[in-house]
Formats: structure tokens, sequence, C-alpha cells
């Protein structure tokens, strides 16, 4: 390999006299060209922009992509430029099993049932979660790793090179003092202007840089608007789904009972009494006007009013109720944790439902959603 030994010579001279230069200044035995106030306030406000960035970047991803494993194999396919393979989300995996375990059990069972309704909103849950990561991933991660890899980049390199101007203009300062002849100082004030002038264009040039980093805070607030909307969808959505799956379980609680029963027979030669028993549930009950015979119960609730019947003369409780509870329609009543309420059957009700009273108001509650005091 051809080498220039002249220009290889040159460079170490010059690494050579800056280092002296430098450890000089840190010894205090040299002086030192200090950059304006203006200069210095860009600067830290650049070093605390990247300080920061790389922060909220790094934990951004632990947000999105919990699993440390995980996040490494993104990062070699992203350096080696090749697409991340897509992978299941924790919720589309449970969503998986409890399908699974539905058909072994039986979908037609209670407990099948009601795993298969849990694992498709557990499915809805995972894709809405991988939407979320997509979108933060595009329009914030992206953004920020843009500015750490490509402006800071070039913002780091000129500074170095103004460091290194800065050193060559102390180093012909220095050299300019020392200088007694006419002819010494001469060609020293010579090197001392060309110095001055490539240091004041490096500077120049590194102060528009570091301007540039408010357009940078611009463009990272908007994508971190981006990513609240993203976020603040996804929650949405979340709360919606189970919103949505807590009023289908509602309306199947009336079979727990019945799969106990089935999976649990009391022994044959049990007396009546013993075998009643055995079979009730351990929760107080509340007694039910019997059904009208010949009227099925969709046809007797499709006619029912809440709000135009009387609570009957006995087989009224009070109840308190465990959960929060959005009226579905103007025949529900809306229920507050914790608070009590009246509460009573008619005849042709779903036994999922009661009908509760708070005051006025007046309408029909889920069995589930309360706790039926004696």
């Amino acid at each position: 390999m051809d080498f220039n030994v002249k220009k290889l010579a040159s460079d170490a001279g010059v690494f050579f006299s800056r280092a002296m230069q430098f450890t000089e200044e840190k010894l205090g035995q040299a002086e030192k060209t200090e950059l304006d106030a203006h200069f210095e306030n860009l600067l830290a406000r650049a070093d605390s922009t990247k300080n920061w960035t790389e922060k909220i970047l790094r934990q951004t991803e632990v947000l999105l992509q919990p699993n440390p494993s995980a996040r490494v194999e993104e990062f070699l396919y992203e350096k080696l430029d090749r697409k991340v393979p897509s992978r299941v989300t924790n919720g589309e995996l449970l969503a998986q099993y409890m399908t699974e375990a539905a058909n072994d059990f039986g979908p037609g069972t209670p407990y099948g049932k009601t795993l298969i309704k849990v694992g498709e909103t557990q499915r809805r849950l995972g894709a809405a979660e991988r939407d979320f990561i997509h979108s933060a991933s595009i329009n914030f991660l992206t953004p920020l790793r843009n500015f750490l890899e490509g402006d800071w980049r070039t913002i780091s390199k000129e500074r170095r090179i103004l460091q290194n101007r800065r050193l060559d203009l102390d180093a012909c300062k220095a050299r300019l003092k020392k200088a007694k002849a006419a002819e010494a100082k001469a060609a020293a004030e010579h090197e001392l202007r060309l110095t001055q002038t490539e240091f004041d264009r490096q500077a120049e040039v590194t102060r528009l840089l570091l301007e540039g980093i408010s357009s940078t805070h611009v463009n990272h607030l908007r994508c971190l608007h981006e990513f609240v909307e993203s976020q603040t969808n996804y929650y949405a959505q979340c709360y919606q789904y189970m919103l949505d799956l807590q009023k289908q379980l509602g309306r199947f609680s009336g079979t727990f009972v019945g799969n106990a029963e089935s999976t649990s027979p009391p022994p044959a030669a049990a007396s009546p009494p013993a075998v009643a028993a055995a079979t009730l549930p351990a929760v107080p009950t509340i007694p039910v006007v019997p059904t009208i015979v010949g009227v099925p119960n969709t046809v007797a609730e499709s006619v029912l009013n809440p709000n135009e019947v009387k609570p009957p003369t006995s087989g009224t409780r009070k109840a308190r109720v465990l959960y929060d509870y959005e009226a579905a329609d103007s025949t529900e009543l809306a229920l507050l944790a914790d608070e009590m309420i009246t509460v009573y059957s008619l005849p042709g009700m779903d036994p999922d439902w009661l009908i509760g009273e708070r005051g006025n108001q007046k309408g029909k509650v889920p069995v589930t959603y309360l706790e039926l005091l004696s």
C-alpha cells in the first residue's frame, strides 16, 4: 500500500500540537478562546436535547416492547436492514389458548361459551395493541431515531471540527507571543489570520446547526401529539371492548349455577330436603314470581317497561352495587359502585336481571353487578 509519508507526518504534527494545546489549557498554562454566551447556551441546549431524546426513546421502546430479548432482536433486524418478523401479541396468544380450551371443554358448555367470549375480546385487544405499537413506532420512535442518527451526528462532527479549529487558533496565538524576530512575527501573524478565518467560518456553520435544534423541538412536539392521540385511541378501544365483554358476561351469569349442579349431582339416597339444600347456591337468593305459563321470557321482556310496573307487596330486597354499570337503553338503570338500591323480580323476567329502584328512578339491572343483602 502506498503511503504519503509527508502528509502522514504533517497530520501527526498537527495532532501532537493540538494535544499539547489542550493539555496546557487544562493545566491553566495556556489561554483559551472562549465562545460567546449565546453560543454556549446553544451548545448546552443541544446536549440537553440529545440526552433527553435518548432517554425518552429508550423508555418508549420499553413501554411498547417490555421483552428485552425481543427488543434486541428488533434492533439486530433494523441494523441488518431486514424486515422484523411479525410477532403474536400476548393478548392474541391468550385468545388462542382460550379458544382451544373452549373447544376441548365443549363450546356449548357455560364455561366454554364464556371462554370463547373472553378469548374473542382478548384477540381484539391484542390487535389493538399491535396497531398502537405500529403507529407509535412510525410516528414517534422513528423521528427520534432520525434525529439521533442524522442531525445529531452532523452537529457532533461539526463541533469536533470547531474544537480543532479553536485549538489551532490558540496555538497560533501562543506562537505569535513567542516570536522574537520580525520575520517570525510576520509569518505568525499571517498564519493567525488564516486560522482565525477558518475558526470564524466553522463557528458560523456550527451555530446554524445548533439553532436548528428549535426546529427539532417543533418536529418532536408534533410527533408527541400524534403519540398521545394513538395512545388515547388504543385505551379507548380497550375500554370499549371490555365494556362490551362485561355486558355479555352479565347476560350469561345465570348459567353458572346450572353448570355447578350438572357437574356435582347430589347422592341418589339423599332425602328431598337434603337434595334441595345441596343444589341451592350458597349466596342469598331473592324470591322470584313464577313465570306466566305459555308466555316465553323473551316475549314478556319485549313488552316489559320497568317504569310502568309496580313493585310486589313482598319479595323486595336491598342490594349493594359491586361495579359501575352503564345503562344500554332507557329500560335499564345505570349503577354506581357501593350504592344501595332496592331490587325485585317480575313475571316473565330473565333470571339474570332484576328490577332496581333508586328513589324515583327505576330500571333493569344485571344480577352479577349486585350483592343481595338479607
